[in-house]
This record gives structure tokens, sequence and C-alpha cells, in this order.
């Protein structure tokens, strides 16, 4: 049925795609395994420009990140966010310690790995002939059969549908492309996508699909954030909550009294906007861990903390 759109997406891909992306010259599980997470939630630029390199040059391999610690993990990780991801890298790699299982079945149950990413490991690394399902590929999906809302499910039915078998490897990398750079969310270059002649859409208005979601107000939450210092060293906590658990912080209270303010930060979290008022005191603390400026630079913060950091040293 989409033999001819097939077709045409290879031509296209072979004279568009973004084949110079290093996780495109490597058949190496364990590095595509690492650029698909880091990709998720985050622009290829930067996963270019600050993270993909550095990460490997000091895990260059699945043993390699399976032996550090946490806090080594994190530190590379720093300033990627969506921290969750991280840990569970760092939990698979413990559990698997030297390869990554073959299968999608395999790869599926691990920490931190969805049916998108397992089908992603298994098609680039193994080339399995399976169709993968990101951001980019369920805004083709919407778009050529017409669906403005759909469960996972649908979605998946409809990457299979879809599918080119024929080509699975190339497929797959071109519907990543395509949907980057010709099928955007916010715009559309219709008439030189291969889809054009039996995207549904199309005769419609494609910016319609899918139905977009109705943003709510970001909420502001107000914290207070305390410099504790004593003899030239710092005190941080190392954080127990989901968000940012196990990077290093500043200790944190809903009030304060007896302290010193030096000024506001605000950070943007994803689903809120940390606004903190940050004090300084020398008064005695308990329960927290001390460390030099140059100590703490080792570490991994947020990136609250961060800012809360360079306040101080300013």
């Amino acid at each position: 049925m989409f033999k001819t759109v097939h077709n045409n997406l290879q031509n296209w891909y072979a004279k568009n795609g973004r084949h110079d992306l290093p996780w495109r010259q490597t058949d190496d599980a364990y590095k595509i395994w690492v650029s698909e997470v880091m990709l998720q939630q985050t622009q290829v630029k930067t996963v270019l420009e600050r993270f993909y390199f550095p990460f490997l040059e000091t895990f260059p391999t699945l043993q390699d990140l399976a032996n550090a610690t946490e806090d080594e993990v994190l530190k590379m990780w720093e300033g990627l966010g969506y921290y969750t991801r991280c840990r569970n890298l760092h939990k698979t790699a413990k559990i698997c310690q030297e390869q990554l299982p073959l299968t999608v079945e395999g790869l599926v149950v691990l920490p931190g790995i969805g049916q998108s990413t397992a089908h992603a490991v298994s098609a680039f690394a193994y080339k399995t002939p399976v169709p993968i399902l990101d951001a980019n590929v369920k805004r083709i999906l919407y778009r050529v059969f017409g669906v403005k809302e759909a469960k996972e499910r649908v979605l998946w039915e409809m990457a299979y549908a879809l599918f080119d078998e024929r080509h699975p490897y190339n497929y797959n990398q071109a519907m990543m492309d395509l949907g980057a750079t010709v099928c955007q969310a916010k715009k559309t270059d219709c008439e030189v996508c291969p889809f054009v002649s039996v995207c549904k859409a199309y005769l419609d208005d494609p910016l319609l699909y899918p139905q977009k979601k109705i943003k709510k107000a970001t909420p502001k939450r107000y914290r207070h954030i305390v410099i504790y210092e004593d003899d030239g060293k710092f005190a941080l906590q190392q954080r127990q909550s989901r968000l940012l658990h196990g990077l290093w912080g500043f200790v944190e209270y809903e009030e304060v009294q007896n302290a010193t303010v030096i000024g506001q930060v605000v950070h943007k979290y994803t689903h809120f906007h940390l606004h903190a008022t940050v004090y300084h005191t020398s008064h005695p603390i308990e329960g927290v861990s001390w460390f030099t400026l140059a100590q703490i630079n080792t570490l991994a913060l947020s990136g609250a903390d961060h800012k809360i950091l360079a306040l101080l040293k300013s």
C-alpha cells in the first residue's frame, strides 16, 4: 500500500538525512542506547555540543558505566536534567554489566527502557525490523492517518502499518529526520514531504494534528535556601526527592529565621518554577556534609544550586 511513498522517503533521506550524527556511525548498542536516553526531551544540538562525547569519554563501555559510582555518573549528567534518566541508565548498566540484551523483549524490562527505546536500540544496533515511536514519528503518524488523538496502543498499530520492512534501518532514521525538519510541530513543508500524497491531514490543516493540549499555568514554588558556612566550608545535603535524587544541594526550608538574605534565585523546571530566597549564616547545623568551594565544584548539583553557588561566590 505504501510502497511508492516508502521509495520517496528513502530518496528523501539519501539527500536530506542527518547521516553524520555520531550514533549513526556505530552499531555499538551501548553508545546508541546512551544517545537515545540523552535525546529524550532534549534537543540534538544540546546533546551533541555538551554531553554525548564527554559522557562516553568518561564511561567508554557499559562495564565502565556499571563500575562507576552514582555520584560520578550524575556529575557527567549535570545540566542535562531529567535525572531519573541518568539514574536508570546507571541501574541498567549495573544489571547488564558487559552487554545489553539482544531483543526488544529483553531490553524493555530494564529500568528506564520503554517500548520506544527498546525498539530503537534493537533497530539501530541489531538491525531488528521493528518501527520506533518517538515524538517526531508520532507526529507524522497522527498526520498521515488523519488522527487527532490516539492511545499508545493505537499509535503502535499505526507505526507498524506504515513501517517499511524492506529498509527498516533507513526508514526509522528517515522518519525521525522528517519529523525534525519537515513535519515539525509548529510548521510544515508539505510540498517536499514524501508522504504528501497519502497524508490525510494535508487535506485539512496539518498543524491541527495532533490535537493540542491546553497548557495550564506553570505553578510557582517558593522556598528558602540557607547557606551554612563554618571555617571556610559549606553545608550540603544529598537530595532524596524523586526529581533531584542523588544531587547535592544547599539546605532548603519552607520558613527561615535568624539568617541574612543575600539574594533571590529563580529556576524553571518543566512542571514548576522555583522562586528561592537565599540566606547566609554561620549558625550550627547537624545532619549535613561540609565541603570547601573546590570540593563543591566536583559534586553534581542541580541548576538551581549552581545559581545559588554563583550568588555565594559573587
